[in-house]
């Protein structure tokens, strides 16, 4: 089976953030900064993506629709 190429970007965060990073994964499994951040913005997205999928509740409904009143959407 091929090995599947993994495509990177490069992303820039300020020096002394960096630095904070370096210090933080010393003696931990990260091999970089690089791959803490990475590990960081999966398990943010991962948590999002969870708290996107709980439907809406009856109170979420009515406070969206109230919203809405209050900006003239709804009559």
């Amino acid at each position: 089976m091929p090995k599947k190429d993994k495509k990177f970007t490069t992303v820039s965060i300020p020096t002394p953030l960096f630095k904070k990073v370096q210090e933080r994964i010393k003696d931990t499994g990260f091999t970089s900064v690089s791959s803490y951040v990475t590990y960081v913005l999966r398990e943010i997205v991962a948590e999002e993506e969870e708290e996107e999928g709980e439907p809406f509740t009856k109170e979420d409904e009515e406070r969206v629709k109230d919203r809405l009143r209050a900006l003239g959407y709804l009559g």
